[in-house]
């Protein structure tokens, strides 16, 4: 929800809630988007579109896999549907499904994952999906989204739902600062953005750890280390040519998410480094270790994805 008690406090809105709401704006503008849920459109927040489309919206109890079946032939036969439910679920259980019923045949299914990585919190380490960008990544054509904001969230949907083909859109349960209220922002599937110009180290960053590299930034700002931050939304398809011409002009990258560090962001970026300009790469991220119950907040801390943690590591590696 909004938080704003003053007019220099920052509006926090959690990605979940602006997936909620972009789907009920859009229901309106496109009659064929239908939305599928397991059992949970009071988390996920598509029960706000359920309240105002109630006949376009199919609870499928708690049965993952056969919702995507179900969602795989409504495509076939004109529908958009969105499925949506947990990433643990829609990107774990599901995973056969999404890769057979959705990837293979390249059907026009979208999947709205909430609740990941480790911002989860008390719910622990089973409900903290922190490998779901890396098995999204692994289906051929499937275009892999990650927004930072309430504002990107919005954009991302909106750009799911005009693309023709299969799309995993990440969004998390915690309120997260809103970054991108601004006039001359743009959003594009597979175009990233400098949001802080720099030329001493890159931070590429995706979902909640662009704040948090927002505030690294300012941190080494006033050590005079010039760092510049990229936003990448979309991890698959990256936006190579963007991030090569960062490496360029900084000769070191740091990446940062809230996920696993083996096969989200950080390896996307390596992947593309090491084909076309490489330099030294540090990856932040969870490094090859299951979450744990606790706070959103302390959780961020203890694995180094807040801004603290980032400035620390950026320093470190520089």
């Amino acid at each position: 929800m909004a938080e704003k008690k003053n007019d220099t406090a920052v509006k926090k809105i959690a990605t979940r809630e602006s997936y909620g709401n972009a789907l009920k704006e859009l229901g309106e503008e496109f009659p064929d988007l239908v939305v599928l849920d397991a059992d949970l459109a009071a988390a996920t927040k598509t029960g706000i579109f359920k309240k105002a489309f109630p006949d376009r919206h199919i609870d499928c109890g708690i049965a993952e896999c056969n919702m995507v079946g179900i969602a795989a032939g409504m495509a076939a036969v004109g529908k958009i549907p969105f499925v949506s439910s947990f990433a643990m679920f829609a990107a774990g259980r599901a995973f056969e499904q999404v890769r057979n019923s959705v990837g293979y045949p390249h059907l026009n299914v979208k999947i709205g994952a909430t609740h990941a990585g480790i911002t989860v919190g008390e719910d622990g380490a089973t409900h903290q999906c922190n490998e779901d960008l890396a098995l999204m990544r692994t289906i051929p054509g499937m275009v892999v989204m990650c927004p930072s904001d309430d504002v990107e969230a919005r954009a991302a949907v909106r750009a799911a739902l005009e693309y023709t083909g299969p799309v995993y859109i990440r969004f998390g349960r915690a309120a997260v600062p809103v970054i991108n209220d601004r006039p001359d922002y743009k959003f594009e599937i597979g175009k990233g953005s400098v949001v802080r110009e720099g030329k001493d180290v890159t931070i590429v960053a995706t979902g909640i750890c662009v704040d948090s590299a927002l505030g690294a930034a300012e941190k080494l700002a006033a050590e005079g280390i010039d760092a510049e931050v990229i936003n990448i939304c979309t991890i698959k398809p990256l936006d190579e040519e963007l991030i090569v011409a960062s490496a360029r002009k900084t000769g070191k990258v740091v990446t940062a998410e809230e996920h696993t560090v083996i096969g989200g962001l950080g390896s996307a970026v390596c992947d593309c480094l090491c084909a076309h300009y490489p330099v030294p790469v540090k990856k932040l991220g969870m490094q090859d270790v299951f979450g744990e119950s606790g706070s959103a907040s302390a959780l961020v801390q203890k694995y180094g994805l807040d801004a603290e943690g980032v400035y620390k590591s950026v320093k470190e590696f520089l």
